[in-house]
């Protein structure tokens, strides 16, 4: 039996969940957030958390958080072509709290505010990038790669869990990304129950973060990413809507997970493509510029699809006005 946690202890347990300014305490230990805040260096040297850095680096990208496990082998490969760009803040976090908490208005993490302006932004939803160009703020971009919706159980697969249909079941405990700042569920996931017939008994039409859906049965979590994979082997979950390139992630690095695939057209495979676009009020365009078209080449495209992204077209990587 677990002891009991003393009211400091609590308290100060509390507290460490709270990443960033008013955000809800989560009710899990920390799921490494802070790890999606980081500074490469030309050297090799990453640091962690130093917010500050997107104020004065030679590069500064806020990034959809999902292809969080692709950027050490991308940025090092940029940065062996490109040594003089000597350090690259990159934020990967969900692109819709991007846009409302950092570039909308401003915003810290952990206390310390952070840049409204980075040189790069990028979303899974064209319509981000079209709300900034409304405000004047960017005006082109290209699509650099795609994705596809799975389904990540404990290893083992102990629910049998066959399809996304099996989310009707009412023995599963769920943990899926929330409706108001993650991509991943707002235009895709939950477009997924829809068509399914199954969003109601899943989410009970919550609007909320870090938090309960359907209490005791669907957990909304703050970056799926980091908490899904970690309520799964905690045994606080038995399944989660994921990206199909975390469960590749996660298996790659031990952990004690697997994937359920969830076939076309739920999985939205034709419809998730990665936005990304130059912010004409970044201090770095030259940089950017050069990022862009890196982006572009070969060697990124083949270290995208290495972490099982799907590579974009020649069309698709040229740049174009934003509709």
């Amino acid at each position: 039996m677990k002891q009991p946690i003393s009211i400091k202890a609590g308290l100060l347990l509390a507290a460490s969940a709270w990443l960033f300014s008013g955000a809800p305490a989560l009710a899990v230990k920390d799921a490494g957030h802070s790890k999606d805040y980081r500074t490469f260096h030309a050297n090799g040297q990453i640091d962690f958390g130093r917010i500050g850095d997107s104020y004065d680096a030679d590069l500064s990208m806020y990034l959809a958080g999902n292809q969080f496990m692709v950027m050490k082998e991308l940025i090092q490969d940029f940065q062996k072509h490109h040594p003089d760009i000597k350090r690259i803040f990159v934020e990967t976090i969900p692109p819709g709290q991007i846009l409302k908490g950092q570039l909308l208005k401003q915003g810290s993490i952990e206390g310390q505010k952070i840049a409204m302006n980075p040189d790069l932004y990028a979303s899974v939803n064209l319509g981000h990038l079209k709300k900034l160009k409304a405000k004047g703020r960017m005006d082109k971009y290209m699509i650099y790669t795609h994705n596809k919706l799975e389904l990540m159980v404990a290893r083992g697969n102990p629910k049998g869990i066959k399809g996304p249909k099996d989310l009707a079941r009412d023995d599963l405990v769920q943990s899926h990304p929330n409706p108001l700042t993650e991509g991943i569920f707002k235009f895709y996931g939950a477009e997924m129950l829809k068509d399914l017939g199954l969003y109601e008994k899943v989410t009970g039409n919550a609007q909320c973060k870090s938090c309960w859906a359907v209490p005791g049965k669907t957990w909304f979590t703050q970056r799926h990413h980091r908490e899904t994979p970690q309520r799964i082997e905690e045994g606080k979950a038995d399944v989660g809507i994921v990206w199909t390139t975390e469960i590749a992630h996660a298996k790659a690095t031990g952990r004690h997970i697997e994937g359920v695939p969830i076939p076309a057209p739920y999985n939205k495979q034709d419809k998730v493509g990665y936005a990304i676009g130059m912010l004409k009020d970044g201090r770095q365009p030259g940089n950017a510029q050069v990022f862009l078209d890196y982006l572009a080449s070969a060697n990124a495209q083949s270290i995208y699809a290495k972490y099982g992204f799907v590579s974009a077209s020649a069309d698709e990587l040229a740049l174009k006005p934003i509709p």
